[in-house]
C-alpha cells in the first residue's frame, strides 16, 4: 500500500476516534438534571413526565427521558421494581434497553485514550522507518545507491582540470572494457584518492564518474561512518563493501575521508576509539585477506596530509590525483560551462578569465551567479560585461557600504592611504600592475587598492616580494608625509609585510645575513587539528638576528616607499583629491594623474589630447608599458585592505 494512502488511513482512524468520544461526552453533557426515587414518583403523578428509558438489569436500573418541557433528567441506581408499571399507568411512554448497549459505549470511551496513544505511536514509529532510522539498523550502510534515472552529470560538465578527467577516464574505460587492459596483464586500480583545495571539484568529477559509467556507483560521507556506538562505524564499512560486492563491477565514492582515515594513534582515545575501529576495518576491506575484484573506491578530501599512510599505500589508494585551481584557460572553460544555460550578453569571458588569478570552480560559479542576480535585480534581459564587473569586486572586496558615515577627516585620510598604495604600485616596475583603488567602504575595509597579476604566478621572486612589501607600507608612508599622523588604519598592511618579510627569511631564504637556511619546523597534531606549536630549532641569539633582518626588510621597504611618494609629491595629492570627488579611479584615470595631470572635467578625455612624454626613469617607462595595455578594466588579484 502507497505510504500517503496509510497515512490518510491512520489520520482517518484518529479522526473518528475522536469524533466519536466528542459525541459521546456532548450526549453525556445535556443531562443537566439529577431526580431521586421520590422526585420522579411526584412528578409522574403530577404529568409533568413526557417519555423514559430505562436501563438496567436485577442489580437495580437507572432511569433518563425528558419532561414536558423536554428537559433532560436522570435517576440513577433505582431499586423499586414497581416503579416502571406506575411510569405506564400514568401515560409515559417506557423505552427498556439492556445494560450491553450502555455498557458498550462506556466500554469504548474507557479504552478510548488508550487506542488513540496505540495510533499516534504507530504512526511515528513508520515516519521514522520512513526516515531511515529503522530499529536495529544502525550498523547497515546509508551510501546511496545513483540511480539511471537522476539528474546525470557528464565530463562536458566539468572543465579547468583536464588532467584528473583523463585519470579518471581511464578507470570508466577499465569498466566499460576490462579486457582491453587486462590482455597485457594489467590490473584494476583498487583506490582512487582525489587531492586538492575546497571548491576545485573534487565532488563534481566524482558525480560525472557516476554520469560516464554504465555500473552501479555508491555515494558515502566519510562522516556517515561515524557514531555514538562502538562498532558501528566498522559494521557500516563492511555492510558498504557487501553490497558493493554483490553489484561489482561497481564505483564506491567516499566525500571527506579524512573524517574517518586520519593518523592512527595520533589522538586521546588510544588505539581503541570508534574512529580507528572503522578505519581498521576499510584498510582491511580495502587490501585483506578476501579480495574485492570490480570494487573501485574513489575518495576525496582537501587535507591528505592527515591520513594514515597504511591508507595511502600502493594496494590501496593506488592513484592520487591532484585537483588544484584552474589556470586562465581552465577559468574560462569553468565559466563558459556556467554560462551555458544564462542569457549572456556582450561579454568577453576571457577577460575576466584572466582578471580571476586564484579563483577556484566553486568561486567562479558564486560570480556568474551574483552576475546573474545582479541583472535581474536591474530588470535586465541578458547579462552584460558590466554584471560581471559589479559581481567581481562583490565577491572580491565585499559589499559597498554607502551608508557607513565617515567624517571629512577620515575620509580624507583614507583618500591619501590609498593614493599611496595607489601611486607606488604604479611607478614599482616588478609589482602587479594597477587595475583600481576606492575609498568607498566593503566589507571591513575603509578603502581598497587592487592590483592585477598578468599571469598566474607560481612562484614568487624576491625583486616581486620587494616590490610588493613596498606597495604595501605606501599607505602607512603617505599618511605620515603628508597628514602629519600615523593612524590605525595601517594595520593589515604592517601584519601581512611582516608575515611576507618573516617567510623571506625563516622559509625562502632570502636573507642576505642569514643566508639559504629554514628556520623553526612547524609541529602539527593531526587529530587535535591545526598547528599548535613552532618548534625552536635555533638558538636564542639567531632569533634575535631573525627579528633584526625581518625588521631590515620590512624598514627598507617602508624607506623605498617613501622614497617614491616624495618624489611624486604633486602626483599623488593629484589623486587623493581625485580620489575625494569620484571616490573610484581605474587604471587609465591613475595613468592620467601621474603622466599628465588633473582629470579632465568629463568622464572622456578631450579630442586630441595626447598624454605627456614618459619620463626617462626605466621604472616608471616599465610601469606604464605594462598599465597601458591594461585599459580594459579588469578584476581580481590582491587587495590592499585598510581595515575600518
Amino acid at each position: 500500500m502507497n505510504q500517503h494512502v496509510r497515512t490518510i488511513l491512520v489520520w482517518g482512524v484518529i479522526f473518528i476516534a475522536v469524533v466519536a468520544i466528542i459525541k459521546l461526552i456532548s450526549g453525556r453533557s445535556e443531562i443537566a438534571q439529577q431526580m431521586t426515587q421520590t422526585e420522579i414518583i411526584t412528578r409522574v403523578e403530577k404529568g409533568e413526565i413526557r417519555s423514559v428509558t430505562i436501563t438496567g438489569d436485577g442489580f437495580g436500573y437507572e432511569i433518563t427521558g425528558r419532561d414536558k418541557n423536554d428537559q433532560p433528567f436522570a435517576v440513577y441506581l433505582v431499586k423499586d421494581e414497581t416503579l416502571p408499571a406506575r411510569l405506564q399507568e400514568n401515560g409515559v411512554q417506557v423505552e427498556a434497553r439492556k445494560p450491553q448497549d450502555a455498557s458498550l459505549w462506556l466500554t469504548l470511551v474507557g479504552w478510548a485514550p488508550l487506542l488513540l496513544l496505540v495510533a499516534v505511536w504507530i504512526f511515528f514509529m513508520r515516519q521514522m522507518q520512513t526516515g531511515g532510522n529503522k530499529a536495529l539498523s544502525f550498523g547497515k550502510s546509508r551510501a546511496k545507491l545513483l540511480t539511471p534515472q537522476s539528474k546525470k552529470i557528464t565530463f562536458k560538465d566539468v572543465a579547468g582540470c583536464e588532467e584528473a578527467k583523463t585519470e579518471l577516464q581511464e578507470i570508466i574505460e577499465f569498466l566499460r572494457e576490462p579486457q582491453k587492459f587486462q590482455r597485457l596483464g594489467g590490473k584494476i586500480p583498487k583506490g582512487l584518492l582525489l587531492m586538492g583545495p575546497p571548491g576545485t571539484g573534487k565532488t563534481l568529477l566524482a558525480r560525472a564518474i557516476a554520469g560516464e559509467a554504465n555500473v552501479p556507483f555508491f555515494s558515502i560521507s566519510g562522516s556517515d561512518f561515524v557514531e555514538m556506538f562502538v562498532g558501528v562505524g566498522a559494521s557500516r564499512v563492511r555492510d558498504l563493501f557487501e553490497q558493493g560486492k554483490k553489484n561489482a563491477p561497481c564505483i564506491v565514492f567516499i566525500d571527506e575521508i579524512d573524517a574517518v582515515g586520519r593518523h592512527r594513534g595520533a589522538g586521546l582515545g588510544g588505539g581503541h576509539d570508534e574512529r580507528e575501529q572503522t578505519l581498521n576495518q576499510l584498510l582491511v576491506e580495502m587490501d585483506g585477506f578476501e579480495s574485492n575484484d570490480g570494487v573501485i573506491l574513489i575518495a576525496a578530501t582537501n587535507r591528505p596530509d592527515v591520513l594514515d599512510p597504511a591508507l595511502l599505500r600502493p594496494g590501496r589508494f593506488d592513484r592520487r590525483v591532484t585537483v588544484g585551481r584552474p589556470d586562465v584557460r581552465g577559468r574560462e572553460q569553468i565559466l563558459e560551462v556556467h554560462c551555458r544555460n544564462k542569457p549572456i550578453g556582450d561579454v568577453d569571458l576571457s577577460l575576466i578569465a584572466r582578471g580571476t588569478p586564484g579563483f577556484s570552480g566553486a568561486d567562479l560559479a558564486n560570480l556568474v551567479n551574483e552576475a546573474a542576480l545582479y541583472a535581474a535585480r536591474m530588470g535586465k534581459s541578458v547579462i552584460e560585461q558590466k554584471d560581471f564587473e559589479i559581481a567581481k569586486d562583490k565577491v572580491l572586496m565585499g559589499v559597498e557600504r554607502r551608508s557607513l558615515i565617515i567624517s571629512e577627516e577620515e575620509k580624507r585620510n583614507t583618500a591619501y592611504h590609498e593614493a599611496g598604495h595607489a601611486l607606488v604600485a604604479f611607478l614599482e616596475p616588478n609589482a602587479d600592475p594597477l587595475h583600481k583603488v576606492t575609498i568607498i567602504p566593503r566589507g571591513m575595509a575603509l578603502g581598497l587598492t587592487q592590483q592585477l597579476p598578468v599571469d598566474d604566478r607560481h612562484t614568487y621572486s624576491m625583486d616581486y616580494l620587494e616590490a610588493t612589501l613596498s606597495v604595501l607600507m605606501g599607505g602607512r608612508a603617505a599618511e605620515e608625509l603628508f597628514m602629519r599622523h600615523l593612524t590605525t588604519g595601517a594595520g593589515n598592511d604592517i601584519e601581512r609585510a611582516t608575515d611576507m618579510a618573516r617567510k623571506m627569511v625563516c622559509e625562502w631564504g632570502m636573507s642576505e645575513e642569514l643566508g639559504p637556511v629554514t628556520f623553526g619546523k612547524v609541529e602539527e597534531q593531526i587529530f587535535l587539528g591545526r598547528e599548535i606549536a613552532q618548534h625552536r630549532d635555533y638558538s636564542e641569539r639567531t632569533a634575535i638576528r631573525i627579528d633584526d633582518e625581518v625588521r631590515r626588510i620590512v624598514g627598507s621597504a617602508y624607506e623605498r616607499a617613501k622614497a617614491v611618494l616624495e618624489e611624486n609629491r604633486d602626483a599623488l595629492i593629484r589623486i587623493a583629491e581625485a580620489l575625494l570627488e569620484r571616490e573610484v579611479l581605474d587604471a587609465e584615470e591613475i595613468r592620467h594623474l601621474v603622466e599628465v595631470g588633473p582629470l579632465p572635467a568629463v568622464d572622456t578625455p578631450p579630442a586630441g589630447e595626447t598624454p605627456a612624454e614618459a619620463p626617462a626613469d626605466t621604472a616608471r617607462a616599465a610601469a606604464r608599458e605594462r598599465t597601458a595595455d591594461d585599459k580594459e578594466p579588469r578584476i581580481g588579484g590582491p587587495a590592499i585592505e585598510q581595515p575600518s
